[in-house]
């Protein structure tokens, strides 16, 4: 089955310049779809499920949302999308604040900025299957900045959990040590996944050796955080230790 890919940008040129870019970073069967405005974009989404994806619809693994656009600003539709099952990655010409923050509240996945060469953001798009969040390099460093002593503080705290893989702005908060409640506990295949990651495997390894594709993984994993009220795998494989979950 091939991974379904939505990219949201009005800019031709840059719509054809960012379908080259995923087309070279995964190796598995991409069927894109392409929106220039934010219209176009709810239309696509609705035929997959609508807001949340139901399950059943072949919702897209993967969407690209640009910020500035004819009807719009993407962080309307990174908003609207907090519960679709999808990895979302602001591609942009903005690496300001004023921009990036807003977008990691809104619950963006990754953020990528449009002038890197294409080299560069082949190899942070490579990043999901390794379970690392798409960052530009000037984004990566612009966060390590904002979070050092006398940086400023973590706007973003309080914002929706994407259920994506650890991101580095992650904040890390103790975890309650309490049993989980019947309907939160993981199931056989959610508990094989936990398994590799508390060993280390990457996303793309767990696939593997699971015989399923990258992204089936990233939705257990999805699945896994909200269960377990963890935000990255470390606070999982440590939470399911002392559960003996694993």
């Amino acid at each position: 089955m091939a991974v379904k890919v939505l990219i949201l940008e009005d800019n031709p040129v840059a719509r054809s310049f960012l379908c080259r870019v995923v087309r070279e970073s995964f190796s598995d069967t991409i069927a894109m779809t392409e929106a220039g405005d934010l219209e176009s974009a709810r239309r696509h989404i609705a035929l997959t499920g609508g807001a949340t994806g139901l399950h059943g619809t072949d919702p897209f693994k993967l969407i690209l949302v640009d910020l500035e656009l004819p009807d719009g600003n993407g962080l309307e539709l990174l908003a609207e999308l907090t519960q679709y099952p999808a990895t979302k990655i602001v591609t942009t010409l903005y690496s300001d604040d004023d921009h990036l923050f807003p977008a990691l509240q809104c619950g963006a996945d990754g953020y990528l900025l449009k002038e890197d060469r294409f080299e560069v953001l082949v190899e942070e798009l490579q990043k999901i299957v390794r379970g690392q969040p798409p960052l530009s390099p000037a984004i990566a460093r612009r966060l390590l900045t904002h979070f050092r002593p006398g940086g400023g503080v973590g706007v973003h705290e309080g914002a929706p959990d994407s259920g994506f893989a650890p991101l580095p702005f992650s904040s890390s908060k103790p975890v309650p040590i309490e049993k989980q409640p019947e309907h939160e506990r993981l199931t056989p295949r959610e508990t094989e996944v936990l398994t590799y990651l508390s060993k280390g495997f990457t996303i793309k390894e767990i696939a593997s050796l699971m015989g399923i594709k990258w992204f089936t993984v990233n939705d257990h994993i999805k699945s896994i955080y909200k269960k377990l009220n963890v935000s990255s795998r470390a606070e999982a494989a440590v939470l399911a230790s002392k559960q003996g979950l694993v």
